[in-house]
């Protein structure tokens, strides 16, 4: 038998039901309108005290305030002021040179630069198609002036300010050749494409070597060809230089790791709230050959993740030194009304096992430790006495003897491990006659110099990360 609700108590209820309702919606809509009014708050604190600052100085500073200029310190204070390390603000100028660099361009004459003990900038890579090559610059020369300016006694930094320019014009350079004549030559200053990827046979080997400057835009397709070609030129073994690496395009890494790997979750983003999200895919297409990654202390981020993650699908070794231990995403740079721009700190960067590095950095299975003699004249040794390569070289020599023959992939057909090992023991044994075989040295008896980290200053704010005092690319 149904039981009538009588009218009475079916207002009763209703009107219940609303007085929850509008208690709820007015708790809710008091607690917002507090946490908006106290952020209207803050933000009128900040305001104000700028407001304050800006008309003290205003009244009564004695110089001119370059209004632009002071702008971007605002800005960059506030990135900073936020204790997010790897945040970076960018001028327009800035940006427009991040977003030129991501695409394979520099603007600048076209060199890698490192200081030694002779005080010069010895030249660690003069880059195709750039001014500097059309001028007759190689590898091995020294910058001694930069518009009649002694450089010695000067920070790579500074030699770098003094070689930037607007683009079409142009610098006068003096350098050491390798009779260490010095010559006088004017140098345009213009856009040319970089590769960041460069790679080669090794000599006297059938080892494969291919270094990565920075992940940029073009990176994947210039790896993707790089590793393609070395393999029809008949490697059987594969070095990936990453030392100095900083890092760069997060999913140009990704395409890059998938060049190599086979089917799994290449990394995820972890975000402040405890949510992790997938942030790359690796198909089941793969290469299978004996790998080895190089890393030092200046390889970060992106980097990292590409060293670890071929460690984890178990298709590589990872010898050298710690590497620097960033393992955080930035989101890509948010451009301003004025065209500056903003990049900040939005998730932690986990392995596809759902690892870590960030702070700690990541281990390598061999380590190599280059003694300082080694250290200052690293990039100016040929491939096949750089002591970390020789490292690579010995571990890529046992790994082939304890593989057996590849059936799956049909470019390491025809190659067997016997002559890979004997290709590896002849180049280990050149080296003690070899190593101190090295570029041309300046007049006044300098060591070879270093490029550790040569990347351009713009690539490395870019990365976030920390800038190596000798090193940069102009």
């Amino acid at each position: 038998m149904n039981k009538k609700i009588s009218v009475g108590l079916a207002i009763t209820l209703a009107l219940i039901a609303m007085t929850v309702t509008f208690s709820i919606t007015f708790v809710l809509s008091q607690q917002q309108f507090t946490t908006t009014v106290n952020a209207v708050r803050e933000r009128e604190k900040i305001y104000s005290k700028l407001a304050e600052i800006d008309k003290y100085v205003r009244d009564n500073y004695y110089g001119e305030i370059d209004d632009n200029k002071l702008y971007d310190m605002l800005g960059a204070g506030y990135i900073l002021g936020t204790g997010d390390p790897n945040a970076v603000y960018y001028t327009a100028e800035q940006y427009a040179e991040l977003i030129d660099i991501q695409n394979g361009q520099l603007l600048s004459i076209g060199v890698d630069l490192t200081k030694d003990a002779s005080g010069y900038a010895a030249i660690t890579k003069v880059y195709s198609g750039s001014p500097a090559e059309e001028v007759g610059m190689v590898k091995g020369n020294y910058i001694t002036k930069v518009n009649g300016t002694e450089v010695k006694g000067l920070t790579v930094d500074t030699i770098m300010n003094m070689l930037r320019g607007e683009e079409g014009t142009s610098v006068t350079v003096t350098f050491l050749d390798s009779t260490n004549i010095p010559k006088d030559v004017q140098v345009s200053r213009r856009k040319f494409d970089a590769s960041s990827v460069e790679f080669q046979l090794v000599p006297n080997t059938t080892y494969g070597y291919v270094k990565i400057s920075s992940f940029t835009n073009t990176a994947p397709s210039d790896f993707d060809s790089a590793v393609r070609q070395l393999m029809s030129q008949g490697a059987t073994a594969l070095i990936f230089d990453l030392r100095g690496n900083k890092g760069g395009i997060l999913s140009s890494a990704v395409e890059c790791i998938d060049i190599l790997a086979p089917e799994g979750v290449v990394a995820y983003a972890q975000y402040k709230d405890g949510t992790v999200e997938e942030m790359g895919w690796s198909n089941e297409d793969e290469v299978n050959l004996p790998m080895v990654v190089l890393v030092n202390g200046e390889t970060a981020s992106s980097a990292e993740l590409f060293a670890a993650e071929l460690k984890e699908f178990g298709k590589a070794k990872i010898v050298g030194t710690t590497t620097y231990g960033k393992g955080t995403i930035q989101k890509e740079p948010q451009q301003l009304s004025d065209g500056s721009a903003i990049s900040i700190t939005v998730a932690a960067l986990l392995t596809g096992d759902k690892n870590s590095f960030n702070g700690t950095g990541i281990t390598p299975d061999v380590e190599s430790v280059l003694k300082a003699d080694e250290e200052s004249s690293l990039y100016l040794l040929p491939l096949e006495i750089d002591p970390q390569i020789v490292k690579a070289m010995e571990v890529l020599n046992t790994a082939s003897a304890a593989i057996p023959e590849q059936t799956e992939s049909a470019d390491t057909s025809g190659q067997d491990a016997q002559s890979t090992e004997q290709a590896a023991s002849e180049t280990t044994d050149e080296t003690a006659q070899t190593t101190e075989e090295s570029a041309s040295q300046p007049a006044e008896g300098a060591e070879s110099a270093s490029t550790e980290g040569a990347d351009s200053a713009s690539t490395e704010a870019a990365e976030s990360t920390e800038s190596s005092e000798d090193t940069a690319t102009e």
